[in-house]
């Protein structure tokens, strides 16, 4: 018996990957994150299979799940939202799993910022602008940040900055990179990406609270800052003219 934990991507159902769907199929026992994971994503299970969604269930419930499938020998597909890689809950899971004995494996998804990145129709490193990116999100709401990952000191990168779970705090976060950006400095906001009522809104670190103020989003929104998103930038050097090709 194996837990297949499966990134079930930002919401698209036509985003799924093949293994994904197959490994669902192939599942017995379906536990789901619900109201983040769509819908017909399930299609692909059984039709006599155990579908449980974990929305409101507490970690010893879901290994309970995990444990009952397992001595009943069945395999499971444990589908998370995005990808597993990032903001998953996924180690407190395999912890407690490899603690009992129960194989596991991981499955990738497209993840939300690589759809937010998508919807804007923007690259999020562009050549003599930015090469990096952040992958961080805010603090409110949510478990502590480690030492040595203040917001500020990740602005001070000038970097493509990607939060998550911050679109609550727009103003205080805001204020705490602006600094470091500048108010005119490119930023957007994509909430329920890939979703059918995907919402885009598109400013700079001067007008983006007060748009999403406006907007009403509260929640499910990846949030973009830097100047790789003004689209401008030099040019690659894999297709430049000054690159040697091969004889």
């Amino acid at each position: 018996m194996t837990v297949h934990f499966i990134g079930a991507g930002p919401g698209a159902a036509d985003l799924l990957t093949l293994r994904a769907a197959r490994l669902i199929a192939s599942c017995p026992v379906v536990l789901y994150a619900g109201a983040l994971v769509p819908p017909e994503a399930l299609e692909h299970a059984q039709a006599d299979a155990r579908i449980v969604d974990t929305q409101y269930l507490e970690l010893d419930e879901i290994v309970a799940e995990l444990t009952h499938a397992h001595e009943h020998g069945h395999d499971v597909a444990r589908l998370h939202s995005g990808d597993l890689s990032i903001y998953s809950a996924l180690g407190e899971q395999t912890r407690r799993l490899d603690a009992l004995g129960i194989d596991w494996d991981m499955t990738p998804g497209v993840p939300a910022f690589a759809a937010a990145s998508a919807a804007l129709r923007r690259e999020l490193t562009l050549p003599g602008v930015a090469q990096s990116v952040i992958l961080t999100r805010y603090r409110r709401r949510a478990s502590a940040m480690p030492g040595g990952e203040d917001l500020a000191a990740l602005a001070a990168h000038g970097s493509t900055l990607v939060l998550h779970l911050g679109v609550q705090a727009m103003d205080e976060l805001v204020a705490v990179v602006e600094p470091h950006y500048g108010a005119d400095c490119p930023a957007a906001v994509v909430a329920r990406a890939s979703w059918p009522d995907e919402l885009i809104l598109r400013g700079t670190l001067a007008t983006i609270a007060a748009q999403v103020a406006e907007a009403g989003i509260k929640r499910t929104a990846t949030i973009l800052v830097g100047p790789a998103l003004s689209g401008r930038g030099g040019e690659s050097f894999l297709y430049s003219k000054g690159r040697e090709r091969p004889a």
